[in-house]
């Protein structure tokens, strides 16, 4: 082949890796959905299973679209390939579906665990724009609060973990019921919530940041 040649042949593109951006797909809903991953969009606050779920549905979308390509150009049914083919194709498929189930049941798992929880976006931001965002729950006679650090860009950004964390009595809810106070420095910020007569909070302060 000559230099013209070579230039005048057809560029052809490398296959998109569809199975392995779907694995990966797989993996990170499973590992977001049990983490401590909190995103807020717009002033609005996403979960770590929500982020999880998103991630599980590109990941099976993806997979679907492999499938209908794989069958397109599979051979045709007589050809001695096919069974061979088949057969080293059921390891893989086997792994995907055990995926796919650790995916989803770990998904399903942080939204029955999210059930009832209330999420607040506290007022005023730190330096710098961080955010604090407080995620509240009851079970029983029992009140538990997290306190987030959202680093970002305006009212969008993302928390990595909690910044503390507190129990309260009676499934008493300190900042859905307004009773707390944030302050901010330059180090951070600090966050107190108060209890009520007979029901206490405790820790009651707890330091916020996006570092």
């Amino acid at each position: 082949m000559d230099l013209a040649q070579w230039r005048s042949r057809p560029a052809t593109r490398p296959p998109f890796p569809y199975p392995a951006v779907s694995v990966l797909g797989l993996v990170l809903a499973a590992v977001a959905s049990w983490g401590g991953v909190l995103v807020v969009v717009a002033g609005r606050v996403f979960p770590a299973w929500v982020l999880g779920g998103a991630l599980a549905v590109v990941a099976l979308v993806l997979m679907g679209v492999h499938r209908v390509r794989e069958r397109s150009t599979a051979p045709v049914e007589g050809d001695g390939d096919t069974a061979v083919t088949a057969g080293r194709y059921v390891p893989r498929r086997l792994g995907y579906v055990l995926l796919t189930v650790l995916a989803v049941a770990s998904v399903g798992f942080g939204a029955l665990g999210d059930l009832g929880a209330q999420y607040f976006v506290l007022r005023p931001r730190g330096p710098g724009g961080c955010t604090a965002v407080v995620r509240e729950t009851a079970f029983l006679m029992a009140g538990r609060g997290e306190v987030y650090g959202v680093g970002g860009w305006g009212s969008t950004g993302v928390a990595w973990g909690s910044s503390g964390s507190w129990f309260a009595d009676d499934g008493y809810r300190p900042v859905a019921e307004g009773s707390y106070e944030l302050t901010w420095g330059r180090g951070g910020g600090v966050l107190v919530v108060q209890g009520r007569s007979g029901d206490p909070v405790y820790p009651a302060i707890h330091s916020v940041g996006c570092g």
